[in-house]
């Protein structure tokens, strides 16, 4: 499954996706072989693009290209997305730990974000505009610390940073807009309806602030001047929560599989 936006979506059937995953060309040369299996001549005049092959070549066994690794509503999460996440959050400015970015961890956040993007299909905004994107994509080449050996700065320092990850230009383009559309989505349903009184802005500067400050004899900033940020700070955790609860009644509500190694998908 590769990220598009949300109206694009694939909706694979497990059926028609198993055709994708194997190809055999067993099937494909049935009528030039024998009942005992011998592949025999074709007729004069045949043509034939495959070449011949015996019935123990890799051909004729099928050549697995990837599997299903989860099946989230009926959509599909595939072994080469979870590597596909996990080259993308390598380009992250703040990247996540070695244990939040286990496979395990990164398929869970897979789920998550398929969950997210099954119900931001039944709300639809407006989509992300092109300056809106350029402006954070300019940011974002500042902002990662391995760029500055690329030049990213440049469209060609750019490109081959992308293309050290596994990315061109406009995969990841459109990568970053659709983390740009789950972000709003997640912002316009869960965060406009919260509000932060100034007493809890209070309570938190004076018990979980000014005591850290005080452990490295620092002066703590003025309340006034920090305000702001700490009201931020307590707009996240409440989204935060909320969006966690959220997600674990989508988990119950739908049908989430996680696949065993070697296990076939239903």
């Amino acid at each position: 499954m590769r990220w598009m936006t949300h109206n694009t979506i694939k909706r694979l059937s497990l059926a028609a996706f198993a055709m994708t995953l194997v190809w055999s060309s067993g099937q494909g040369l049935a009528s030039l072989q024998s009942p005992a299996g011998q592949t025999t001549t074709p007729p004069a005049g045949a043509a034939s693009s495959a070449p011949v092959t015996t019935p123990g070549s890799v051909a004729q066994q099928g050549v697995v290209l990837d599997r299903v690794v989860a099946v989230v509503n009926g959509d599909v999460i595939l072994e080469s997305d979870v590597d596909e996440e996990r080259r993308f959050e390598d380009i992250q400015p703040y990247r996540r730990t070695a244990g939040d970015r286990s496979r395990e961890r990164t398929i869970e956040r897979l789920i998550d974000r398929d969950l997210i993007l099954q119900q931001a299909e039944l709300e639809p905004e407006d989509a992300i505009s092109s300056k809106a994107l350029d402006d954070q994509l300019t940011m974002l080449r500042k902002d990662i610390p391995d760029c500055k050996e690329y030049h990213c700065e440049s469209d060609e320092g750019w490109k081959k940073y992308l293309g050290d990850h596994g990315f061109t230009v406009e995969e990841f383009r459109e990568r970053w807009r659709l983390r740009m559309e789950l972000l709003r989505f997640i912002e316009v349903r869960f965060r406009n309806g919260i509000k932060i009184s100034d007493s809890e802005i209070k309570d938190f500067y004076e018990k979980r602030m000014a005591p850290e400050y005080a452990k490295r004899n620092v002066p703590a900033p003025q309340l006034d001047t920090i305000s702001k940020r700490i009201e931020e700070v307590l707009l996240q955790q409440q989204v935060g929560a909320l969006l966690v609860d959220w997600l674990k009644s989508l988990r119950v509500q739908g049908s989430v599989k996680i696949m065993n190694p070697g296990e076939v998908a239903p």
